[in-house]
């Protein structure tokens, strides 16, 4: 089951990181220290002498997709294969295994053709493990590039996992990646009556952590169900930092596909609780926004049905807008004029804003404020304090340098 060809840039996956020493914790498999700033990134895959031992003898269950690579030509579930690892099942979470299906599309079991592993859907009806199939498991394995923003369903996966784990007894391993985005924290802190699928936890928008971080937060701030606790064993990159500029070697989700789409994805992903069309059915996606009523300007796009976008938002109608697919830095901040500009154009206001749009805020002061005409400015103060108080709660968790 190879579905990382041989062809792959891994060349600009090394290339593209600008690593730093990194540290390592008491409750790493394996120290991530440094003192060479030029020294190769590893992933927690990339170093299977820290989580093999863990998985020998066991049956093992897998929650992973695409994004779960060894190298630039094995995919993790081959290389577990070859080591005689028994995995015994693969949960898939949104986009599934292969991570093609559309967004918000629910994921359905099935077998995987090559290997004849069963799939089983954390994405659908059922987002948590089941006590059945946790029965069947000795211990799990979480391996999937997350992109640092809190309504990016995967880590909401993480979280009932780690229940089902913490449920059952069983031990989960993480297999960290590097946050493309974890250079800065900024956003809403998510109120309490707007817990969702896409927005699991009281962190921002863009929170800072990478998925071992994050894990590590949701036990210690007692997160889980009745206060439970996960037992984990975190697998930590080598020679990373909060700094590290790092390229995702493989798209982790059929829209965001480069760069651009990832460091935009934070800010432009509010188009989706409004009318606005962030380019799905495009190539540009999350790198543009439009509408067909917003006002004529040399930009428009016209979505048309692709993978991962089978009905896209106005498919087949011109949609004129911003194009922001030049982006060659990444933000160090949440990028809410986008949204107020967009608002302002927009013909009719009173529709502008869906209620999934305050889901995805977290709050519903953003979307009160842009609507009385307050600036960027004002907005962005409203957040602060409590923004501060989740700041100082971060370093209990750190286990990267910022």
């Amino acid at each position: 089951m190879r579905f990382v060809s041989a062809g792959l840039a891994f060349a600009v996956f090394l290339c593209a990181l600008l690593a730093c020493g990194g540290r390592g914790t008491s409750q790493a498999m394996l120290s991530t220290k440094s003192n060479s700033k030029s020294a190769l990134l590893l992933t927690g895959a990339q170093q299977p002498e820290a989580y093999l031992p863990l998985l020998q003898n066991k049956r093992v269950g897998l929650v992973l997709n695409q994004t779960a690579i060894y190298d630039s030509q094995t995919h993790l579930v081959d290389f577990l294969r070859q080591q005689n690892i028994n995995i015994t099942a693969i949960f898939v979470p949104e986009h599934g295994f292969r991570g093609t299906a559309d967004a918000g599309m629910h994921v359905k079991n099935g077998q995987d053709p090559a290997t004849g592993l069963p799939l089983l859907s954390l994405y659908g009806q059922n987002k948590k493990p089941s006590p059945e199939q946790m029965q069947k498991i000795d211990i799990l394995l979480f391996d999937i590039q997350d992109v640092g923003v809190r309504f990016y369903t995967y880590i909401s996966t993480l979280h009932y996992v780690m229940e089902a784990c913490a449920e059952n007894k069983k031990t989960l391993v993480v297999l960290d990646r590097p946050n493309p985005n974890g250079h800065y924290i900024d956003g809403p802190i998510r109120k309490a009556g707007l817990a969702s699928f896409v927005g699991m936890h009281p962190i921002p928008i863009v929170h800072g952590l990478t998925v071992a971080e994050l894990a590590q937060m949701i036990n210690g701030e007692k997160w889980l169900p009745q206060g439970l606790e996960c037992n984990l064993k975190l697998i930590l990159c080598k020679n990373y930092t909060h700094q590290t500029r790092y390229v995702v070697p493989i798209k982790p989700s059929p829209n965001l596909k480069d760069s651009a789409a990832i460091w935009l994805y934070p800010s432009l992903c509010l188009f989706e609780g409004t009318p606005i069309s962030v380019g799905r059915g495009t190539p540009l996606s999350f790198r543009v926004f439009g509408h067909p009523t917003l006002p004529k300007n040399t930009f428009y796009f016209v979505p048309k049905a692709d993978e991962g976008n089978k009905k896209p938002m106005y498919e087949g109608l011109v949609c004129y807008g911003t194009d922001l697919s030049q982006r060659v830095k990444p933000p160090s901040s949440l990028e809410l004029q986008h949204v107020m500009e967009a608002y302002s154009a927009f013909s009719k206001k009173d529709s502008f804003f869906l209620p999934f749009f305050d889901k995805l805020a977290g709050d519903t002061t953003m979307r009160l404020m842009i609507q009385k005409g307050e600036t960027e400015s004002a907005i962005r103060q409203s957040w602060q304090k409590e923004l501060g108080l989740y700041k100082q709660m971060r370093q209990k968790y750190l286990l990267y340098p910022d």
